[in-house]
């Protein structure tokens, strides 16, 4: 199980790395959007500093993941980029929905094997529940 987590941590980090610094060095052929929304969507985007933002934060949630002991630290940088990519793929642009799945089941996979890590944040406390009445 253990070299299974660390295959899966290189292959989530790396990629995240790779796709994160492409949006920098612009490694790799981008193929048009199709015309519609995702293109409208992206030209927006493209117009300020957001993408910039979401590719460093790409490569440094991958460089974490990557560092090994900082890990959980890098899921929880990476969950909320993952889950607009999934958003956009699904509703925009579904040609590159098979890489976000593989990616997000690597991430399930790395997180699983740290939930120790994510666990309070599943537990509800009851000195906390103020707006319940109590």
């Amino acid at each position: 199980m253990r070299v299974g987590v660390v295959i899966a941590k290189v292959l989530l980090g790396l990629g995240f790395i790779v796709f994160g610094l492409d949006g920098f060095l612009h490694m790799f052929p981008q193929p048009p959007l199709p015309e519609g929304l995702a293109k409208q969507f992206m030209g927006a985007l493209a117009a300020t500093p957001y993408l910039k933002v979401v590719k460093a934060l790409e490569v440094l949630g991958g460089l974490l993941i990557l560092s090994g002991r900082l890990a959980p630290l890098g899921l929880l940088i990476l969950g909320p980029v993952m889950v607009n990519i999934l958003l956009f793929d699904l509703f925009m642009f579904p040609g590159g929905l098979p890489v976000i799945l593989v990616l997000g089941a690597l991430a399930v996979f790395v997180g699983w094997r740290h939930k120790d890590y994510f666990a309070p944040f599943f537990k509800v406390r009851e000195d906390h529940c103020t707006f319940l009445g109590k």
